[in-house]
């Protein structure tokens, strides 16, 4: 039997889920150049650190020995068919058997011996803990330029600002959580986005995140790593954009509607000329289609809310119980209407100042200065409306 094959059954000798403290999870793709130093560290540490625990193996397909080599050093090997590093990563802490859970590449850029601060924050009633490498040191030639200097802190800068986390190293693939609490979090990201989704569910649903300095170091892999820079720098731009409808709809629904809206009412009466320049009945039709698209981008703001509170994304505010409560389908039917009768009446009037000059040449910037109004109102008013019977869809009730 090998030494580190009895250090595990040392550790935890047929062990139940109870009595497990810490299960160590690595996700495996033909990991067979590295994957043995890690189990070594991984087992040293709950050796050295007296930790109840287990390394369990998430193999994603290997087909070099990787499997093989992990069930030698005593691992408990998961096999994960859904391929991708979150894919792994879901099936292998389904399979945990730990109160806690750490997960870390199987490349040997992380170090599994100082997983000891991670523990200990865990004990002191952590929901999540993250590793931060910045604070702990990237050696070099551990991490691309273009990642250390540009991505992570881009999209460690967005998660914080979007999700109000104080995460610095939102990407860290060293990092340990309490089973249960991530458990509820369903967490469903197969991809590298998995990365984002945990710690941005995590902060929506109010967990104790906390963050520890770690190191990373080179991987002792020949071949070169799965991560795809743009691409997976992509998928997780995306996910912080899909679960921040405030960022990605609501303030830049505001920031077009606000200013729009003041543009078209200043140029209704005329012509308004500021310094050295004159705002015309052509900055009026573009103030018009600023307001048309921020209503767009409010309307999906509440919609995409909405949906996201029904499917258990994040709780529901306070705030959006004020706006379910104030935006009903009658409701925003009635000021539906009356912006859609405005236009109407807009546009009656405009087509009898026409009609009075015998259907001829007229000044075309008074007519415009009615028609532009009217056209507003009634894209607006049409789009409340159907914005209301939308979200009242989604508010139907649903077999369990």
């Amino acid at each position: 039997m090998p030494a580190s094959a009895h250090r595990l059954r040392k550790t935890r000798p047929d062990a139940t889920a109870t009595e497990l403290e810490l299960s160590i999870v690595m996700p495996c793709l033909n990991e067979a150049e590295t994957i043995a130093v890690c189990i070594k560290k991984a087992l040293r540490f709950l050796e050295d650190s007296g930790t109840a625990g287990e390394v369990v193996i998430a193999d994603n397909g290997s087909t070099d020995g990787s499997r093989q080599i992990a069930n030698a050093l005593g691992a408990r090997i998961v096999e994960v068919r859904d391929r991708g590093y979150g894919a792994a990563l879901i099936g292998g802490i389904a399979a945990a058997r730990g109160r806690f859970v750490a997960i870390g590449d199987a490349d040997d850029s992380y170090d599994f011996l100082g997983l000891g601060p991670f523990v200990e924050q865990l004990r002191a009633g952590a929901d999540l803990v993250m590793g931060n490498r910045f604070t702990g040191g990237i050696a070099t030639g551990a991490m691309p330029r273009l990642h250390r200097y540009l991505g992570n802190p881009v999209l460690s800068f967005v998660g914080r600002l979007f999700f109000d986390t104080p995460i610095g190293d939102f990407h860290c693939g060293l990092r340990a959580f309490r089973r249960d609490s991530v458990a509820r979090l369903g967490l469903a990201a197969g991809g590298m986005e998995f990365a984002s989704e945990m710690v941005v569910k995590a902060a929506i649903n109010g967990l104790d995140i906390r963050e520890v300095p770690t190191t990373l170091r080179p991987d002792g892999r020949s071949r070169p790593p799965h991560l795809r820079t743009w691409r997976d720098g992509w998928r997780h731009l995306r996910f912080l954009l899909i679960y921040a409808p405030k960022w990605l709809f609501l303030l830049p629904g505001l920031m077009l509607c606000a200013p729009g809206l003041a543009g078209v009412l200043a140029l209704v009466g005329g012509d308004v000329t500021v310094g050295d320049t004159r705002f015309g009945i052509h900055s009026m039709l573009f103030a018009a289609m600023a307001v048309i698209m921020g209503t767009q981008l409010l309307s999906f703001s509440v919609l995409a809310r909405h949906y996201g509170i029904i499917a258990g994304f994040w709780p529901e505010s306070a705030a959006m119980t004020a706006v379910r409560r104030l935006f009903t389908v009658e409701r925003a039917c009635l000021a539906g209407a009356a912006m859609i009768l405005a236009a109407i009446a807009l546009a009656v009037a405009a087509t009898t100042i026409w009609a009075g000059a015998g259907y001829g040449a007229m000044n075309p910037e008074a007519l415009m200065r009615i028609a532009i109004p009217a056209v507003l109102l009634g894209c607006v008013g049409m789009q409340t409306v159907f914005t209301a019977f939308f979200a009242g869809l989604l508010d139907q009730p649903r077999r369990s």
